[in-house]
C-alpha cells in the first residue's frame, strides 16, 4: 500500500485527526510520509489547514502538499463555483498523489465530507480519484446512533463502484460511551462487511503533538502500523 485513500461518511467526524494518526503511527514505524488535501473548503489563505495539520500532530517530516483552497465551508465544487476558483479534477488528484508516491513511502489522500461529494462541475468525486489510483479506501465513521446506515451506504457505493475498502476507523470514540455506541462497535463490521480497524479517543487532537504521536498507534490496528486490537477493545465496551 502505497497510496491510502482516507474518506468518511460524512464532514466533522474526525478524518483529519485520524489521517493524522495513521501517519504518526507510519512515521514511528520508520515510513516515509506525505499528506495530500485536493480541496481544502473553509480556511482563509492565512489559516492552516488539515494537511498542515497533520504535519503538527504527525510530526515535521510529513509532507504537506494541497491542491486548493476554497475559503466557505462548502462542498468543494460549490465552494470553487462561488468563490469564482477553478475546480479540483480526479485525474489531478491522481497525478498529485502519484508523484509524492514516487517519494514517499505512504501517501494519505483527505477527502473533504463524504465520499461522493461533488469536486467539479462534471460531479466527479474522491471515489473517482481511488480509481484512477487504484487505491485502497479507509472508511471514518463517527460513534453515535445513525452510524450504521452511513458507513454501510458508504461501503456499498464503494462496492457498487469496483473499488477497495481497507475497513473503518472511529473518528472520535467517546469517553463515555453511550449503549448506541458500544452496540455499533460490534455491529458496524457486520453492518457494512467492512473490518474495524481502530478507534480515536474524542479530543485526541488536542493532545500535544508529542503525547499525540506517542498514542496513535494505540489507536489502530497493525493493518495501519499500529497496536490497536479489536478483540479487546470490544471485550472492553461490551453492552
Amino acid at each position: 500500500m502505497t497510496v491510502l485513500i482516507v474518506s468518511g461518511t460524512g464532514t466533522e467526524i474526525g478524518k483529519t485527526v485520524v489521517t493524522s494518526a495513521i501517519a504518526a503511527a507510519a512515521v514511528a514505524a520508520g515510513r516515509s510520509v506525505a499528506v495530500l488535501k485536493p480541496a481544502q473548503t473553509g480556511v482563509d489563505a492565512t489559516e492552516p489547514g488539515d494537511a498542515a495539520e497533520a504535519v503538527r500532530l504527525a510530526g515535521p517530516t510529513v509532507t504537506a502538499v494541497e491542491l486548493a483552497r476554497y475559503p466557505e465551508p462548502l462542498a468543494p465544487d460549490t465552494a470553487a463555483r462561488r468563490a469564482g476558483l477553478p475546480t479540483v479534477s480526479p485525474s489531478a488528484v491522481a497525478e498529485a498523489a502519484g508523484r509524492l508516491a514516487r517519494s514517499h513511502d505512504l501517501v494519505l489522500v483527505e477527502g473533504a465530507g463524504g465520499l461522493l461529494v461533488r469536486f467539479d462541475e462534471e460531479g466527479h468525486t474522491l471515489a473517482d480519484a481511488a480509481r484512477l489510483l487504484g487505491a485502497p479506501v479507509l472508511v471514518v465513521a463517527p460513534a453515535a446512533l445513525g452510524t450504521l446506515n452511513s458507513t454501510t451506504l458508504t461501503a456499498e457505493a464503494l462496492r457498487a463502484r469496483e473499488l477497495e475498502a481497507m475497513g473503518v476507523v472511529i473518528g472520535s470514540w467517546p469517553a463515555e460511551p453511550d449503549l448506541a455506541c458500544r452496540c455499533n462497535l460490534a455491529d458496524l463490521p457486520s453492518s457494512s462487511g467492512l473490518p474495524l480497524l481502530g478507534a480515536v479517543p474524542e479530543a485526541s487532537g488536542s493532545l500535544s503533538p508529542e503525547s499525540f504521536r506517542t498514542a496513535a498507534p494505540t489507536w489502530l490496528s497493525p493493518a495501519l502500523a499500529g497496536t490497536w486490537s479489536p478483540e479487546s477493545f470490544l471485550t472492553a465496551w461490551q453492552p
